[in-house]
């Protein structure tokens, strides 16, 4: 199952993109060993639009392009469900076994995902009731797809 990542906003150059690029190269190459591919990171900037709601509508078209294809939707949303890693892989393997092809894990701009993405959404997956800054919930999501990459695998990077 190939996985990409739809980010709205640029991350600029430093420590949190440094680390965020560490764990998706070592999810690229633990990844193809339990089916999981890496496919990158899609950025859109933020839309301008005047509001709130705008803006959510017009980063939303930019993702509806990705799942065009069909891929399976997981939206980081603070509102969404709060799971452990071996549930988040299992989830992800379910997936993967019942042969999704695509899955696109979509990261909302400052004001959020548009809400008519909720019922399109294979899972709402939230980080905890905290709101985290955009560069920070990237990096949470690499090192968490790798551990899941390392969790299907058996490997003992992660500890129950």
């Amino acid at each position: 199952m190939r996985i990409v990542v739809h980010a709205v906003g640029r991350m600029k150059a430093g420590p949190e993109r440094d680390l965020a690029d560490r764990y998706f190269d070592r999810f690229a190459k633990a990844g193809p060993a339990v089916g999981l591919e890496w496919a990158g990171v899609v950025e859109v900037p933020e839309s301008r639009g005047a509001s709130a709601q705008e803006r959510k509508r017009e980063e939303a078209a930019k993702l509806e392009r990705l799942l065009a294809d069909g891929a399976a939707l997981v939206l980081l949303d603070e509102r969404g469900r709060n799971i452990g890693s071996e549930d988040f892989t299992a989830w992800l393997c379910k997936r993967r076994d019942e042969g999704q092809r695509d899955l696109v894990v979509a990261i909302g701009g400052p004001d959020g995902h548009a809400p008519e993405l909720a019922p399109r959404a294979a899972l709402s997956l939230s980080f905890g009731a905290l709101t985290w800054p955009h560069q920070l919930a990237r990096v949470m999501l690499a090192e968490q797809l790798y551990r899941a990459a390392t969790i299907a695998a058996g490997h003992p990077y992660h500890r129950s």
